[in-house]
């Protein structure tokens, strides 16, 4: 696996759709599951995608977690005004 694969996934936005502007490694689990089922795009966006699907399918996604340099969007998808500490 390639570690800048991973790091793009929590520095690279969504370019279109629901989840515009939301990062890679923040969107829903449904959606990864929808593209997964109807194809992902082509090119790296769809590359990304398929490597979170599989990150967040096998219950990983925790191990982005010091990659990460803003904190993780929640699922409603306002972000939290309450800053999210790592350690």
């Amino acid at each position: 696996m390639n570690p800048e694969k991973l790091k793009l996934l929590v520095s690279r936005d969504m370019p279109y759709g629901k989840y515009k502007g939301r990062l890679l490694a923040d969107l829903p689990g449904d959606y990864l599951n929808w593209f997964a089922r109807q194809g992902f795009p082509t090119g790296e966006l769809g590359s990304l995608l398929a490597l979170m699907h599989e990150i967040d399918h096998n219950g990983l996604s925790d191990l982005l977690a010091p990659l990460r340099t803003r904190p993780r969007e929640p699922l409603g998808g306002k972000p939290s005004k309450t800053p999210i500490r790592f350690s």
